[in-house]
């Protein structure tokens, strides 16, 4: 059993990661399956705006009339899926340029870093809001951006893995037996940083959620008569006092997400520092 095999089969025992797993499921089954269960369509008008809860409309009205149900139902595969592509990216940029910064060293980590010192010099959300208001709130840019601007956590941790095992026996062997670097970084270096890795994808994802709902609740996603959970919570604060249910519901998917993903990745961790326990003792 190889050994990221072996950290999820023990991830999974912990109550963390069974809890976790349930919400994500949940919140995805919403975002995916949401728009064939919804009674009505994204724009259709089914009452007086900020109507409490009727038969009809079993979470109210918004402030334009449309059911909140069928639009949290409608709504959450946008925020849902550019999180984790954005979070995917952000490991791809982070872990490449980690991983080359790490073991190479020298020049090489210097320009890496301090390139990295420069996007984390400007706050996650205000760097992307930067290029979306010049641009366009494109999807694929959205992406994007918010992969750049997580990249240089991923990029951190995954230089300071690679600097300590780069150093062990089976790396030197390697390079003694003159395999090429690449080689040596994809097959020698990364198999060992896959666990770690693992729960910084997690965690990377709770941060992309956070900056993509900022993104739609400021009026900078991608436009859609269906709309999405963030754009939902700017629309209806305004009757928060007279209808909450309008920005309790996306709130709650949106937190729901976010505290699935958060749970999976503490499973991960205590099963991590569990191993290395044995490893130690």
């Amino acid at each position: 059993m190889t050994g990221s095999t072996s950290l999820l089969a023990r991830s999974w025992k912990q109550k963390q990661t069974k809890i976790g797993t349930a919400i994500i499921l949940v919140v995805l089954f919403i975002a995916i399956a949401g728009p064939w269960l919804a009674p009505y369509s994204a724009t259709e008008f089914v009452g007086p705006p900020f109507t409490g809860s009727t038969s009809a409309a079993p979470l109210g009205t918004d402030v334009l009339g449309h059911d909140v149900l069928s639009r949290t139902l409608r709504g959450g595969l946008f925020v849902v899926w550019s999180s984790i592509a954005a979070a995917i990216v952000a490991m791809l940029i982070g872990v490449t340029l980690g991983l080359l910064a790490g073991y190479r060293g020298g020049f090489t980590d210097g320009l890496t870093m301090r390139g990295f010192d420069i996007v984390l010099a400007f706050p996650q959300l205000i760097l992307v809001l930067i290029f979306v208001s010049l641009i366009g709130p494109k999807a694929w840019l959205i992406v994007l951006l918010t992969g750049i601007a997580l990249s240089p956590g991923v990029a951190r941790v995954t230089r300071g893995l690679t600097q300590e095992v780069a150093q062990r026996d089976f790396v030197r062997a390697a390079e003694l037996m003159g395999m090429s670097r690449r080689r040596i970084l994809w097959s020698e270096i990364l198999p060992n940083l896959s666990s770690a890795l693992l729960v910084e994808f997690t965690t990377r994802m709770i941060w992309a959620i956070g900056v993509i709902a900022s993104l739609a609740f400021l009026g900078l996603g991608p436009t859609s008569d269906v709309g999405n959970w963030g754009l939902m919570i700017n629309e209806n604060r305004v009757g928060l006092p007279i209808q909450p249910l309008g920005v309790i519901a996306p709130v709650v998917v949106m937190a729901g997400f976010a505290v699935g993903t958060g749970l999976i990745a503490e499973g991960i961790s205590r099963s991590m520092a569990r191993i290395e326990g044995a490893r130690t003792s």
